[in-house]
């Protein structure tokens, strides 16, 4: 039995029926690698096995009406693959639309608490193939955000995945084991006894955070505050639809531009969201006059000490969208990336783990009420969206013994901030999935293929 971090929980609490809170991603994947020939039932069975080694996939969320901590992972003693993955198939022509299409519809079901929080979707008839006879299938995965960050979630998927088309599966794994009523209720009074004392250290760093803000406010030297942003159609509140677009870049492309002004691969890719989201606004005349803010979510995997499957952080940045050149804006954007960069490594890794941990349900829930109520009255938004960056395995991937060509991650969105642009590099591409809600943004591809133009601009610059 393993207690939920309080960050972990967080994201059970801010669940509502409009903003579910799993991640997604979509696998392009080639059947013709796969030992045997493909079937739906060897890929499925497969999975069975490699779930026997990978605890996380069997463990289900658990509570007591009398406990007063987070809830815990426990076994589930009823698993069941066939309850957690499914197969369909798409209708002709099977082109990138009607992917996106079905994968939208997917990403809007919420996942069944009572379960394991993932599912799987094994989507046949890509492109009008027969993935029988070496065809191609996508695969779309959900994981609850309680589970996965950006990246225990890459890691989740590089340990289903494999450099050979024919390894073995990996020996079973215990997992988390069970637990009665009581034992949740004992446990977690006693956790909250001691919650108080915690605080002796939390409140101090809290202090001392927000007095380096204001000092490194007043010199220049801060990142982006947060309700700074300026409102575009993408900051309202969200339903519970989603539609999603995907785009594939050249890593090497990525890596010159980098090279050649001497930026960082992440200056590069909210470079490229910069000019994607510049160039969307200004042909429907809706580019704001201030820049466009963005959240950008920060790994702190080995910095923090704390327990829990989310370990994150988070920065906010100015994608300077109102700068025309491509080369100026990129600089700007490498230069504010560096201050708040430096603002972000300053405040102490745990202190949003730290402060979620003393959170209770009802506290979320009000506070998600309380933000909804404020969007219909205009407020500002926090951010304009999310832009995530998670770096993933160059080697060539095989799931099952299918081939991964593409990987595009589809991160959550929220009221107020409904868009998320995620990327993964994986084998020498950049793999972007774009996640939004259709009632603010109706279609995403102009988003998608603007990606090609903004990095083309970047590499002519090269030259």
């Amino acid at each position: 039995m393993q207690r939920l971090s309080g960050l972990d929980a967080s994201f059970l609490y801010l669940e509502t029926a409009a903003q579910p809170m799993h991640v997604c991603s979509i696998l392009e994947l080639d059947t013709s690698t796969m030992p045997g020939g493909y079937t739906f039932d060897r890929l499925r069975d497969g999975l069975a096995e490699r779930i026997k080694a990978m605890p996380e996939f069997r463990e289900k969320i658990a509570d007591s009406r009398f406990n007063l901590d987070h809830p815990v992972w426990m076994e589930d003693k009823d698993f069941d693959v066939d309850r957690h993955v499914h197969r369909i198939g798409l209708p002709s022509p099977g082109g990138r639309n009607e992917l996106a299409e079905i994968c939208g519809h997917i990403a809007s079901l919420p996942l069944d608490r009572t379960r394991p929080l993932w599912e799987m979707w094994v989507i046949e008839n890509i492109g009008g193939t027969d993935a029988h006879d070496g065809g191609r299938i996508a695969l779309m995965t959900k994981v609850h955000h309680a589970a996965v960050d950006g990246v225990t979630g890459a890691n989740l998927m590089s340990r289903l995945c494999t450099t050979e088309p024919d390894a073995p599966a990996p020996e079973p794994v215990d997992g988390a084991g069970g637990g009665s009523d009581l034992e949740i209720a004992l446990s977690g009074a006693a956790r909250f006894a001691v919650r108080p004392l915690k605080l002796v250290n939390v409140v101090p760093n809290t202090v001392s955070t927000v007095i380096d803000t204001v000092k490194r406010a007043r010199s220049g030297m801060a990142m982006a505050a947060p309700f700074a942003a300026p409102k575009t159609a993408f900051n309202a509140n969200i339903s519970g639809r989603r539609n999603v677009a995907f785009a594939q870049l050249d890593l090497e492309d990525i890596k010159t531009v980098k090279n050649h002004f001497g930026v960082k691969v992440n200056d590069v890719v909210m470079a490229l969201v910069s000019g994607v989201l510049r160039t969307y606004l200004l042909h429907r005349g809706e580019l704001p006059d201030n820049s466009l803010v963005a959240m950008v979510p920060v790994s702190v995997h080995g910095r923090s000490d704390r327990p829990g499957r989310n370990q994150v952080s988070g920065m906010f940045s100015r994608l300077e969208t109102g700068i025309e050149d491509p080369v100026e804006r990129l600089k700007a954007i490498a230069e504010a990336n560096s201050v708040a960069k430096q603002h972000s490594s300053a405040i102490s890794a745990t202190l949003l783990q730290d402060w979620t941990q003393f959170a209770a349900p009802a506290v979320f829930g009000a506070a998600m009420r309380v933000y909804a109520s404020s969007r219909l009255s205009g407020a500002r938004p926090v951010h304009n969206l999310v832009i995530s960056n998670v770096p993933g395995p160059q080697e060539s991937l095989y799931l099952l013994g299918c081939k991964v060509t593409a990987m595009y991650p589809l991160g959550p969105i929220f009221h107020g901030s409904g868009l998320n642009m995620t990327v993964m590099s994986l084998a020498g591409n950049l793999d972007v999935g774009i996640l939004s809600c259709p009632e603010l943004l109706a279609d995403l591809w102009d988003m998608a293929d603007a990606f090609d133009v903004a990095l083309k601009e970047l590499l002519d610059a090269t030259r």
